[in-house]
């Protein structure tokens, strides 16, 4: 395994832990900062907003820079935003805090990628992509409890510190380990010229927007189940408040596994693999939403919806940058689509509830989404078939 991709990796599991830690951190924020509840939940959608305007906003403003100096500053930007807040004394910086450091992420997968599969020989591109991955599925698992214990121990700061830590490390890494030219190992992933015009082209493509509508429908799919999952525990499987955190540990693993398993296959048989990890999970969603009542199935199954979930990323990235001939732009938006899809599936699943259909309905509805996102992804194998 080349060292470039453990930094890559190190500098995906700081970015992972900034998005996922606040969950566990809202409270004491709340009360330190005197805010509510409702202004101190921005600090986690404002973050998401960030990051899918970022995404695109910072690989358009860098498109004609080399890609270790981008990484390097993304990381930099990074590092800045935890160190405001940590050091924040009132909400307004602690919120600037939280969107600097998110306008990095989208920008840091999306050219991390292309880098990391330029490290690699072309038939292990997938793999070097969810290894690069493996950083972030390890924050969605430690994520909330290393917020939450760091938290109680010694103050939510101190667990900003922590992550702002993380990010020198994973500078200096980056700095230091990834060559200044790692996209010729990948011959499969052509360059394109550098201009901001030559970036859009890759946008007439009908299998980029194919694979990105297929990426943004089948993160809804799963998210919009996921964004309920604590009360589908709770109020139908009758786990008690405790639990969910270990649940949600299991559904982390299993997000490990599929980002690993994932990316082996797609190297392999990468539009079969796609299909297959979406159907899984429509079929996986489908059978939760019957089986929530069932506590013993629903351990499993979670553990399932992480897995299905998360094993068509790797795929998934590297199939928008081959489609679209190595547009860093094209890697980005791929990580917008995901967050607009998590948007997505959120309202949708809420608008279930609210419609008096259960806590189970956020599943069904998922479900159905990734369903449609099978058959784009279907119909995306088809047409290159084709040509």
């Amino acid at each position: 395994m080349p060292s470039g991709l453990i930094a890559l990796a190190l500098g995906g599991f700081g970015i992972g832990l900034t998005e996922f830690l606040i969950a566990g951190l809202l409270p004491q924020v709340a009360s330190s900062l005197a805010v509510s509840e409702a202004a101190a939940g921005w600090l986690i959608s404002g973050y998401a907003l960030s990051v899918a305007i970022g995404a695109i906003a910072l690989t358009a403003a860098t498109t004609r820079l080399p890609r270790k100096q981008v990484l390097v500053g993304l990381v930099a930007l990074f590092v800045i935003g935890n160190l405001l807040s940590a050091l924040a004394p009132n909400y307004q910086v602690m919120l600037l805090g939280r969107v600097v450091a998110a306008l990095c992420h989208g920008s840091f997968f999306g050219i991390g990628s292309l880098v990391a599969r330029g490290l690699v020989a072309p038939e292990r591109k997938s793999r070097a992509v969810a290894v690069m991955f493996a950083g972030l599925t390890l924050a969605n698992v430690l994520g909330v409890p290393f917020g939450a214990l760091v938290g109680e121990r010694w103050g939510w700061r101190a667990a900003f510190w922590a992550v702002t830590a993380i990010g020198v490390l994973a500078l200096t890494g980056i700095a230091a380990l990834v060559p200044a030219r790692p996209t010729e190992a990948d011959h499969s992933a052509p360059t394109p010229a550098p201009g901001l015009r030559a970036q859009f082209r890759a946008f007439r493509s009908l299998q980029v927007w194919l694979t990105l509508t297929a990426t943004g429908l089948g993160y809804g799919g799963m998210f919009g189940a996921f964004s309920y999952i604590a009360y589908t525990f709770t109020e139908v499987g009758g786990f008690s408040s405790a639990a969910v955190a270990w649940l949600l540990m299991v559904y982390g693993v299993g997000l490990v596994a599929g980002n690993l398993i994932g990316g082996r296959a797609a190297d392999q048989d990468r539009d079969r693999a796609l299909v297959l990890a979406l159907l899984g999970l429509t079929v996986t969603l489908a059978v939760f939403g019957l089986l929530a009542a069932a506590q013993i199935a629903s351990v499993f199954l979670v553990f399932l919806m992480g897995l299905f979930g998360f094993a068509a990323v790797p795929g998934m990235i590297t199939r928008v940058t081959d489609v679209a001939h190595g547009a860093a732009l094209a890697a980005s938006a791929n990580v917008s689509a995901s967050n607009v899809g998590n948007a997505l599936g959120a309202w949708l699943g809420g608008l279930a509830i609210s419609a008096g259909l259960g806590y189970t309905a956020p599943l069904y509805v998922g479900a159905g989404v990734t369903l449609i996102a099978a058959l784009v992804m279907a119909v995306a194998a088809h047409q290159a078939r084709r040509h």
